[in-house]
């Protein structure tokens, strides 16, 4: 299996429009995150990429690493919810998921930051999903 084909997941074209929309739209800690560190990271990441029926915050497709920044509604019970089943389905693919909140991305840069760095550098996970199959 060449490279591409590791690291390419299957989304819905729709999500296209949308994803487009909120890099337009970026929050504070969005934006602190991807300024600050992340589109000079060691490993390339991009902002908001459809990923199956998702769009992920930040995404780097060599690590099959995703970066979520969780504002207050994520704090819902019913967003709390539909967050557990995102990161399954993408775990499930292979993707790994690591999420902040706001908060700790504005008060604790250099922990976030840190963390990102020990997760770049971890192996990712195998798919155990055939190559193709939606998330």
């Amino acid at each position: 299996m060449s490279k591409a084909e590791k690291t390419f997941h299957p989304y819905r074209p729709d999500l296209k429009l949308r994803a487009r929309e909120l890099r337009r739209n970026i929050t504070a800690p969005e934006k602190k995150l991807w300024y600050e560190f992340l589109r000079n990271a060691p490993k390339r990441f991009t902002r908001q990429k459809p990923l199956g029926n998702f769009i992920a915050d930040f995404y780097c497709a060599s690590c099959q690493l995703v970066i979520e920044v969780d504002g207050d509604s994520h704090f819902e019970p019913n967003a709390t919810r539909r967050d557990r089943a995102r990161t399954a389905a993408l775990e499930l693919d292979g993707v790994r998921v690591v999420r902040f909140t706001n908060l700790e991305v504005m008060r604790n840069f250099d922990g976030v930051r840190e963390r990102i760095l020990k997760a770049l550098e971890e192996a990712p996970a195998k798919s155990p999903r055939p190559s193709g199959d939606p998330l």
